[in-house]
């Protein structure tokens, strides 16, 4: 049939060009930002995959750089004490010479002079060592935590035989320290509100309350109300994000390295300390035996956590450039497939144009029938 109103020919050439033209701009488009998936018509499933992974990486890095940075903080403080540590030393060894009973009292004053001037140096370096503005040595960086209702403790749940309680999986281990709550009731028996006990005798759903860790079981003559409970504390400490998501932290304890603090590093406050006496010279020297294993024991801490931190890291930095690669293969352009699609609809392109030039032309062979 020979007809001129409707091209035939001429539209399934302009159809067969628009898909053409469909195709090679996405192959165009995919070669210029070199990603498969530029908008969710191209990969809805893929793009919410990549996404997701996009998300896992920046917190991922962004971890690489809180842990770098956490390092940081802690080599500073453990810098810090090593230097206290040394004028420990420097403290024990004046007072093992002022005990020596050759020194005359002005001696030992004198000895006592320097022995004062270091212990005011231990004191300025714990309240004067800072990283980014805050002080890391004074007790105030390490955050104080909530204390933790473990759920309530039915009277039944009281053995007066035993002095057994019943709180299944609790969690607590023997040494443990708990506080005990009356929930605003009768008390039990054996026990006072708001008190400590250290927990003895634990097994995976029963535990038993001593005032020592350690020491006998106290002895429970009563079962209280429905109300109580046991509560527990962590030490305060700081929390380092080192995960893309919540609750994947390293935590530390800084300590207070104050010589008032009689809770502090030291096991009691120091500042009080002279060796202008045998006596003195004595309690100081005993004193600073401890005080100096309390703040190895602290730089011990310190230099576990920068280890930790140093593994965190790299694990951290490998986990990431995994999860590029998986992402690469979602959403990254193959430039190989790209380029032979590109190739392959610019020569349609050119062929469909000459096409359409020849379906156009044939209409006009109708005006030799008019002759």
């Amino acid at each position: 049939m020979t007809a001129i109103n409707t091209n035939v020919n001429s539209l399934v050439t302009q159809n067969a060009l628009r898909k053409n033209e469909v195709e090679m701009s996405t192959a165009m488009t995919r070669l210029s930002t070199g990603k498969r998936i530029n908008t969710a018509a191209d990969d809805a499933a893929g793009m919410a995959i990549a996404s997701r992974m996009t998300s896992q990486i920046k917190g991922l890095n962004q971890a690489v750089r809180n842990a770098q940075d956490a390092t940081s903080m802690v080599q500073t403080a453990d810098g810090a004490t090593l230097e206290i540590s040394n004028m420990l030393q420097r403290m024990r060894e004046l007072s093992v010479q002022s005990l020596n009973g050759t020194n005359t009292a002005n001696d030992r004053v004198a000895l006592d002079t320097e022995f004062q001037a270091l212990l005011l140096e231990v004191d300025r370096v714990a309240e004067n060592t800072q990283w980014n503005g805050r002080n890391v040595l004074d007790g105030s960086v390490d955050v104080a935590q909530s204390e933790v209702n473990h759920g309530k403790i039915a009277t039944s749940a009281v053995n007066t035989t035993t002095n057994k309680v019943t709180l299944n999986g609790h969690g607590f281990a023997d040494g443990q320290v708990v506080k005990y709550h009356d929930g605003s009731g009768t008390a039990l028996a054996g026990l006072a509100n708001n008190t400590d006990y250290f927990v003895v005798g634990a097994t995976t759903n029963d535990f038993q309350l001593a005032t020592s860790s350690g020491g006998t079981a106290i002895g429970l003559t009563g079962t209280g109300n429905a109300d109580q409970w046991f509560g527990t504390t962590a030490p305060a400490h700081l929390s380092y994000q080192v995960g893309a998501n919540s609750n994947q932290t390293v935590t530390m304890s800084f300590g207070d390295f104050k010589t008032d603090s009689a809770g502090g590093v030291y096991g009691s406050a120091i500042n009080y300390w002279n060796i202008k006496t045998e006596s003195a010279a004595n309690t100081a020297l005993s004193g600073l035996t401890t005080s100096i294993n309390n703040v190895n024991a602290q730089r011990a801490t310190f230099g576990s956590t920068v280890n930790r931190l140093a593994y965190a890291i790299d694990n951290l930095a490998n986990v990431s450039l995994n999860a590029e690669a998986s992402r690469s293969r979602v959403e990254d352009a193959d430039y190989a497939q790209e380029t032979s699609q590109l190739a392959r609809t610019q020569i349609i392109q050119q062929a469909g144009t000459a096409m359409l030039a020849q379906a156009n032309a044939l209409p006009q062979t109708v005006l030799a029938l008019l002759k």
